[in-house]
């Protein structure tokens, strides 16, 4: 390539100037093939503007606490509305992952992002995850998704979008079809990562008595526990109820898989269920928590036993949170999205000013 590259720049200085057209060619369309195609990928990623500074935004893998990743699994989130506009907690969550999975690739798929197209829509929140060097923002072509599952024929009946709760059910698909394919840990967009999620392998978190949530997963790929929810998702099929195809599939799988009555923390023929404290630590009946004060002694409790923080978007988005507080919601924020939180407290000040 260097001599290729040279006898080029002989031809430009010699010669006719439609050859300096084809020396910047050859390096746009190198620059190009380098910027936004990963040889591990099966596309190109969509283009991050860079309107944010990243400068003090961005650690080390070094100076993550724990050192760096022991795996390299892919770490998957999903937006299965048209939404392309970020909230604070959709940014705080893919920016908590990526920084407490810096040797991991954090996937974000949307499915309103246009397929083919290089641009994201200019938001602050894409923006600011393009920081990120392992945060990649995908379209999500959910027919290629569910291709080669028992899912491929459902997602092509046309009155399953007709029903109440279909988005909810679509993601609840998405989940369990991207683990057993590719398998990775998957996270809803409402969950704060305090720590490497790496080691929880084979897992899903118990929400409250007796019963799983799928707001976190993490399989390795074909896993068998997979290949039976997807079977379930099919079989026993019911969109008409809020959390059937989702916490009580995954529930019911798991009593099958190890032949129970009453779940518990527990690991059974290679699936472990998790304590509620780990993934799950504020039960969604207690939500409210999330907004109140919370002092240095609870929070250090809190991060003891605790791996990430469902946020329970479903119940606490309307509600208002103070930037900067002592709200236990605005420390997480500060502590484990810190550009997030940036960002939350200059538009804070902003409305203030505006205010006055």
């Amino acid at each position: 390539m260097p001599s290729c590259l040279l006898k080029l720049t002989r031809v430009v200085l010699s010669h006719k100037p439609c050859a300096l057209f084809i020396l910047i060619f050859v390096f746009v369309s190198l620059a190009y093939h380098k910027l936004y195609w990963d040889p591990k990928s099966s596309g190109p990623t969509h283009s991050l503007s860079a309107e944010i500074s990243c400068a003090h935004y961005v650690p080390s893998p070094l100076d993550i606490a724990g050192g760096p990743s022991p795996s390299t699994g892919n770490v998957f989130f999903v937006e299965t509305s048209e939404q392309t506009a970020p909230s604070y907690l959709f940014s705080c969550s893919v920016e908590s992952a990526a920084r407490t999975h810096p040797m991991s690739r954090v996937v974000v798929l949307m499915k309103g992002l246009a397929k083919g197209n290089a641009s994201l829509p200019k938001h602050w929140a894409f923006s600011l995850l393009s920081c990120f060097p392992n945060v990649e923002i995908r379209p999500l072509d959910l027919t290629e998704l569910f291709s080669g599952t028992p899912l491929a024929q459902w997602f092509l009946q046309p009155q399953r979008q007709q029903e109440p709760h279909f988005l909810a059910v679509l993601s609840d698909a998405c989940r369990i079809v991207l683990m057993w394919k590719f398998g990775g840990i998957y996270l809803d967009t409402d969950f704060i990562v305090l720590k490497n999620l790496q080691n929880l392998t084979n897992a899903l978190g118990i929400q409250g008595d007796d019963e799983l949530n799928g707001a976190f997963l993490s399989f390795k790929a074909k896993h068998k526990f997979m290949e039976l929810c997807m079977q379930d998702f099919v079989e026993d099929y019911n969109g008409w109820v809020w959390g059937h195809q989702g916490p009580e599939l995954l529930t019911r799988v798991f009593k099958k898989w190890c032949s129970l009555e009453t779940i518990t923390s527990m690991s059974c023929k290679g699936v472990s269920a998790l304590a509620r404290e780990v993934v799950y630590p504020i039960p969604w009946q207690d939500w409210k928590k999330l907004f109140e004060a919370a002092s240095a002694l609870e929070l250090q409790k809190l991060l003891k036993s605790t791996y990430a923080v469902h946020i329970w978007n479903k119940l606490s988005h309307g509600t208002k949170l103070e930037i900067p507080s002592q709200a236990l919601l605005a420390q997480l924020y500060s502590q484990f999205c810190p550009a997030t939180y940036a960002k939350m407290k200059q538009d804070s000040e902003e409305l203030s000013r505006r205010a006055v």
